[in-house]
């Protein structure tokens, strides 16, 4: 690799925690440049950071002159660039169910718990905290109880969502969970998604793609 990447990202951000743990399987070097999604009512809405990332979201990953959004498909774009370890299975069928488990978080969950969706309530409808809180609860506990059921008979020789090696689908999986013990979710009830989950975090590509320690962390 001639061009070392990039990572706008936000330490609590589950989406370009994504990206982190993908980088970090590849085993890809790469600087975190911090967008604070909070301060001074967030940083990622400044025209220069709006200029490249029109959505204001993060995380964005510049490779060379490239400039690329949305984190499933930046992981991806690595898993074809850089294709081992693969975060897809080799099978039609084995890529179709890992892309349905990651879009399940990054497309059902994800977007009605996230920060914009909460200011929006908030300054626009005056929806207090709790009400707020219940809104987020439900909906996660509602799309994790669906990733538990689409793992229903998940061997337990398969350490992770699909086989003895992590992929796409536990790259969205572990932040979703962060996210759901922030927002005090039980998870309890999800079993196998525990089990997966202190599988990948025992792996130092997860370790390290933690919120917690990240150099933007308070």
């Amino acid at each position: 690799m001639s061009e070392r990447l990039a990572l706008y990202s936000y330490w609590r951000s589950s989406a370009a925690y994504r990206v982190r743990i993908g980088l970090n399987l590849k085993r890809l070097p790469y600087d975190i440049m911090p967008v604070h999604l909070v301060r001074n009512g967030g940083e990622q809405l400044a025209p220069a950071y709006a200029e490249h990332a029109p959505q204001k979201l993060v995380p964005m990953l510049v490779h060379g002159q490239r400039r690329m959004r949305q984190s499933l498909s930046i992981l991806e774009y690595l898993d074809e660039v850089w294709p081992e370890p693969p975060l897809l299975p080799s099978t039609a069928r084995g890529r179709q169910r890992v892309r349905e488990l990651a879009q399940l978080v990054a497309c059902e969950i994800h977007p009605l718990n996230n920060l914009r969706v909460m200011r929006f309530f908030e300054h626009e409808w005056n929806v207090p905290q709790p009400e707020r809180e219940v809104w987020m609860q439900h909906w996660m506990v509602e799309g994790l109880g669906a990733f538990e059921a689409l793992l229903d008979g998940h061997p337990s020789t398969d350490a992770f969502c699909e086989g003895t090696s992590p992929g796409l689908a536990d790259c969205c999986l572990v932040p979703q969970l962060y996210n759901a013990r922030r927002f005090g979710v039980d998870l309890s009830p999800f079993p196998t998604l525990l089990r997966i989950e202190q599988a990948c975090l025992a792996l130092p590509a997860f370790d390290a793609a933690r919120p917690e320690k990240q150099p933007d962390a308070p």
